[in-house]
């Protein structure tokens, strides 16, 4: 698995995290390292156990100018996770308001500040969806913490791993881990105890000149939450009108006199 596809993924930039993996057989390099593989497997299967899951978020992501100056965008959102197939969560920016919906046959993705919206059949559970937007290109960091098997998906292209020791997250003390891989290195402070839930994420492109990062502090974690089935209906607002999946382009976090993302 490619380091691209290992922190790609899920439909317009909803990035939060779970997973679970069997128990497999390590290269030599990382079964030689410290605990910060088994941490992370540790994670992953905890999340995984949990039926709903609910929490908000704030990301940063960073562009680099031509003039080689580091701009960051930053934004804020919520997650609705009902496993296997429903998925509801919102992203607040500066140059964005949307909204995501999935109730295992359709996706709609719902730009408020354009008062449009794009439908897409996509049947199947929320692995698909994020498989599926991703061969679209419509992919952010981190969001592959959403997969039922996070830990196989992230361990394969592992070159280095670190526990790198503790360090506190919105007052949440955490394990302080180090990943690397070819193309990126990233950061994760899980949760220490009995909840070992993921409270950051920092990412960093080491193949773009400044190393621009991606960040995620993930806050108000609750898991095993009732859950309303109509919260994953899309019911359009008055005018909405629907769109063609072209102007997916226009629900970005960045502003379009942006450079690319990295870039």
């Amino acid at each position: 698995m490619t380091a691209s596809r290992a922190w790609s993924v899920a439909g317009l930039a909803f990035a939060v995290s779970f997973g679970a993996g069997a128990c497999l057989m390590l290269s030599p390099a990382l079964a030689a390292d410290d605990d910060a593989a088994q941490i992370l497997k540790s994670m992953s299967n905890y999340l995984a156990s949990a039926k709903t899951i609910s929490a908000t978020f704030d990301s940063d992501i960073e562009v680099i100018t031509p003039e080689m100056e580091k701009i960051q965008f930053t934004s804020s959102g919520t997650l609705l996770l009902d496993r296997p197939n429903e998925i509801r969560a919102t992203r607040t920016g500066g140059y964005v308001d949307v909204e995501m919906l999935f109730d295992g046959k359709t996706l709609v993705v719902y730009g408020k500040n354009t008062n449009g919206y794009v439908k897409m059949d996509l049947a199947g559970s929320v692995d698909h969806l994020i498989d599926s937007l991703c061969e679209r290109g419509r992919a952010l960091p981190g969001a592959d913490l959403l997969l039922s098997n996070v830990y196989d998906t992230l361990i394969g292209d592992i070159t280095d791993a670190k526990h790198i020791g503790r360090g506190v997250v919105g007052g949440v003390e955490c394990g302080h881990l180090a990943f690397r891989q070819h193309d990126t290195d990233w950061q994760l402070w899980v949760e220490l105890g009995e909840k070992p839930m993921p409270r950051k994420l920092v990412i960093t492109s080491k193949t773009i000149a400044a190393a621009p990062q991606y960040s995620l502090v993930v806050r108000d974690w609750k898991t095993d939450v009732p859950v309303d089935a109509a919260a994953f209906t899309f019911n359009p607002p008055k005018g909405a009108k629907e769109v063609d999946e072209a102007a997916l382009a226009d629900l970005d976090e960045l502003p379009p006199s942006a450079p690319a993302k990295g870039q």
